[in-house]
């Protein structure tokens, strides 16, 4: 890697390709590469773009996070023959995204579009057609069908069973649970 240091244009972000799985593991290591031969002056930052969703049933609450982009480890470096073979030669890199063995540094653009910032979403564990129970409410203890649910994810519709009819009822979301989650 020769023509490494020519390419030396400041910091700039830089997609290290891992294996699947690896990511944490890859940053936790290139942070304690960093400390230990004192590349803070080479790698600034690193980073895995992850999700965090909030899935809810009824009242239970669980936070998961999601990678947004499986495999791949951001990296904020200058690169040098040094920065380079320090994340490269990392267990579970295969290499950094781009021709060949040269790097390709993303576009300020590409990186707001890539959106490397965290996000959290909110995600109902029930969908519009799923069975559910009502766990709350004036229609405690009744099962129905989603028919709707609100942009804001905090009301639903559901077809409640009543005698021989289905009645259409618009229900607070931590009133419903998932069906299957109860039986």
């Amino acid at each position: 890697m020769s023509d490494i240091n020519e390419m030396n244009v400041g910091p700039r972000w830089y997609v290290a390709h891992t294996y699947s799985g690896y990511e944490n593991k890859v940053k936790a290591n290139l942070e304690k590469i960093i400390e230990n031969r004192g590349l803070g002056h080479l790698i600034f930052d690193i980073r895995i773009p992850v999700e965090t969703v909030i899935e809810k049933n009824g009242d239970t609450e669980k936070e998961v996070e999601l990678k947004l982009f499986p495999c791949y480890v951001y990296v904020k470096m200058v690169m040098t023959e040094e920065s380079w073979h320090a994340v490269r030669n990392i267990t579970g890199v295969t290499g950094f995204v781009g021709p060949g063995s040269r790097p390709t540094p993303l576009t300020d653009e590409e990186v707001a579009a890539l959106s490397i910032e965290q996000a959290t979403e909110v995600k109902l564990a029930f969908s519009v057609g799923d069975e559910v129970n009502v766990i709350g409410g004036l229609f405690e203890g009744f099962s129905g069908v989603v028919q709707a649910i609100s942009e804001d994810l905090k009301s639903v519709t559901v077809l409640v069973k009543r005698g021989n009819r289905d009645m259409p009822v618009e229900l607070d979301s931590a009133d419903v649970s998932l069906a299957s989650a109860n039986n």
